[in-house]
């Protein structure tokens, strides 16, 4: 038995959901805390969705009395009863869609009380519902109930954005609409200080921005420049080093005819040996002397 209420229990915001989602009065409910009071009244536990239960009882479940029960339901008999034509004798008898028509009534009466109620549901001064007459004249039920469920859900969003102040108008017997003043208000600011802060913050970062360009600017002219006199000075030391080395080739081949004074049929005869001796000496000559000679001539072009 326990299982058994358990899965009723569970099943019971699916049940309901399905008989309200398109309610009028669903739409005020909806994502408010009277929404999960509509899912979990103990009496859905038990409840038969096919048979029809006195007013005392669904009193007893809702703790009111039967009289308060009964005046709750008389100026909407067309509504809970789903549109009946003739309203039902003293002896009322409610099945499940009936009492959660009446049970949303009773979760909204102390905020909109029955003039607001009368209001949302679109019933007259003569506890008529103004809906009814129009579509028995100009439209079929199912095009105005889908015209009914799309203006709830506007209105249910438009209440939600927190935007519009929406209430009864006791004197007109319609609906007021008027602008959230005070939270336009507040949106405004804050837009306003969140604009101030991402212009600031994008101030700041085009303030970085240059400052790292000014920087790699600086640098590359500095990289060119050096680069410039880097070549410049590579060029000159060459130079330098070449006029060092053709002095020393000079100096050597002076050197090795001096100390190889050959007669002339020597040179004639040992010509091509000659010359390779010759060239040897000359490049020992440069190489013993040319790192002395060049760091001599560097120094001496660097002021050193």
């Amino acid at each position: 038995m326990g299982c058994e209420r358990m899965l009723k229990l569970n099943n019971a915001k699916e049940l309901v959901l399905g008989m309200v989602q398109h309610d009028p009065l669903f739409a005020v409910i909806q994502n408010t805390p009277s929404e999960e009071i509509l899912y979990n009244d103990g009496y859905l536990a038990h409840i038969e969705k096919t048979n029809y239960y006195s007013t005392s009882e669904v009193a007893s479940w809702f703790e009111i009395t039967d009289a308060m029960l009964r005046y709750y339901i008389k100026p909407f008999e067309q509504y809970i009863f789903d549109n009946a034509t003739n309203s039902p004798n003293t002896n009322i008898r409610l099945n499940l869609p009936a009492i959660l028509r009446l049970r949303m009534i009773l979760l909204l009466k102390d905020e909109h009380r029955v003039k607001g109620l009368k209001l949302l549901l679109g019933i007259d001064d003569n506890d008529q519902l103004i809906k009814h007459q129009i579509t028995a004249t100009t439209m079929g039920t199912d095009d105005l109930a889908n015209k009914v469920d799309v203006l709830g859900n506007v209105l249910q969003q438009m209440i939600q954005t927190g935007l519009f102040n929406i209430l009864p108008d006791e004197e007109h017997g319609a609906l007021q609409v008027t602008i959230n003043q005070d939270f336009l208000a507040q949106k405004i600011q804050l837009v306003s200080s969140e604009s101030d802060l991402q212009v600031e913050e994008i101030q700041k970062e085009t303030a970085e921005l240059k400052l790292v360009n000014e920087n790699l600017q600086k640098q590359i002219s500095e990289l060119q420049e050096n680069s410039v006199k880097e070549i410049v000075q590579k060029i000159r030391e060459r130079h330098i080093e070449n006029e060092i080395v053709s002095t020393l080739r000079t100096e050597a081949l002076q050197q090795y005819s001096i100390e190889n004074n050959a007669g002339y049929f020597r040179k004639l005869f040992r010509s091509s040996q000659i010359e390779m001796e010759k060239e040897q000496f000359v490049l020992g000559y440069i190489s013993k002397h040319l790192e002395e000679r060049l760091e001599v001539a560097l120094n001496n072009y660097y002021g050193e």
